[in-house]
């Protein structure tokens, strides 16, 4: 591996303040936002869903459950492994082919981030903030990180990569734990979304999402390469001036497209940090994209394409209103949404229309499908992990 490259191994399809900073959830946030009206209305039911014909066949090939999962413990792909963390504190390498454990690692630890995985050393973060590496023999060293962290580290180039809440960016030997540099979060705001965030390479560059802007580092050293904005705050109370880039990110190339917290979507070329655009956008989950378009959801169920060369509306449907979407993913010829009921939704790219449903335990889809080769997995807050293969 190059050392002057830290990034290039590794491709994904990552000053004080005047007030300390407070976590915030989007259901807090929700919750609050509501609190102001003295007469909010009652949340709406979700949209029933209608009886499909399945135009788009999927088999189920396997399932196992893992235990708990905390709607925070996103899970990690690389290549054929899958990567999950339990609300107990266990890490399992499941064998994306057939759902078989490939290693565990009992930590007996609540941890508050997901973990991060380049298919060799793991890396979570415990609800003390402890950074832990691990592989399958177990946890190789231990490093003390001055905030929470909520977004799952990011592991590539022997490095390893953690965005604190604070909005501090911290570098580490991945071989030993060595504290390589670390970047203070330059803000004003007071408070911070209790939610996944943005942390991934692109070539040789690590993009971090801080506040409401995309920032290109230069991992050997952290020095800023480039900054562009995606969501300015506004609004005339702190829960209406969060605007953090929220995690999954859609990468098409070297354009990255991402959400900033109910305020806007947008596109950023990573190599020069250019601003390709940005709409006006209402949700609360990240994206995905392909060749020709952005696809997200809006906070009320709505599922929206955007055109990815310049960002303008491609469609919209309202099929699964008040649903509890999460985050959608592009894969085959299909998007792939899941729902707090325990279903999976298969829309069709071109126009939203829906192909097919696929339901697991009951419970709601824990941050949204993943996709390994050609498999289809969802993983259930009760810790079901399903995978499917769509024809």
């Amino acid at each position: 591996m190059n050392p002057s490259s830290p990034l290039k191994s590794q491709r994904f399809a990552p000053r004080s303040l005047a007030r300390p900073l407070v976590a915030v959830s989007l259901a807090a946030a929700l919750a609050l936002s509501l609190a102001a009206c003295s007469s909010a209305p009652e949340r709406p039911a979700p949209t029933p869903l209608a009886p499909l014909v399945a135009l788009q066949p999927a088999t189920q090939v396997w399932n196992t459950a893992i235990g708990a999962v905390d709607p925070l413990l996103t899970p990690a792909v690389h290549g054929q492994t899958l990567l999950l963390a339990n609300a107990a504190g266990a890490v399992l390498a499941l064998d994306g082919a057939n759902g078989q454990v490939r290693w565990r690692v009992e930590l007996a630890q609540p941890l508050s981030a997901a973990a991060g995985f380049d298919g060799q050393t793991a890396a979570v973060v415990t609800q003390d903030n402890e950074l832990l590496a691990l592989n399958s023999a177990g946890v190789q060293w231990r490093a003390r990180l001055p905030a929470r962290v909520l977004t799952a580290p990011l592991v590539a180039g022997q490095r390893v990569f953690v965005l604190a809440n604070d909005r501090s960016v911290h570098a580490f030997d991945a071989r030993n734990g060595a504290p390589l540099w670390q970047h203070r979060g330059r803000t004003a705001e007071a408070l911070v979304l209790q939610q996944s965030g943005v942390l991934l390479p692109v070539g040789d560059t690590l993009v971090v999402g801080l506040g409401g802007r995309m920032v290109g580092f230069d991992p050997l050293n952290g020095r800023i390469r480039w900054d562009a904005a995606i969501a300015t705050p506004r609004g005339v109370n702190e829960i209406e001036r969060l605007v953090d880039l929220v995690g999954r990110s859609g990468r098409v190339g070297d354009q990255l497209c991402v959400r900033a917290f109910q305020a806007a979507v947008g596109c950023v070329d990573a190599a020069s940090g250019r601003l390709v655009w940005t709409q006006p956008a209402d949700g609360a989950v990240g994206l995905s994209a392909d060749a020709e378009r952005v696809y997200g959801v809006e906070r009320n169920g709505r599922v929206l394409a955007w055109r990815r060369d310049a960002g303008a509306r491609a469609w919209s449907t309202d099929a699964l209103l008040h649903r509890g979407l999460t985050a959608p993913l592009a894969a085959g010829r299909s998007i792939a949404v899941g729902d707090a009921q325990g279903f999976v939704h298969l829309l069709s790219r071109d126009d939203g229309t829906l192909l097919n449903r696929l339901s697991t335990d009951g419970s709601a889809i824990v941050a949204g499908p993943l996709l390994l080769g050609n498999t289809l997995v969802a993983v259930t807050r009760n810790g079901g992990v399903y995978a499917w293969r769509p024809q």
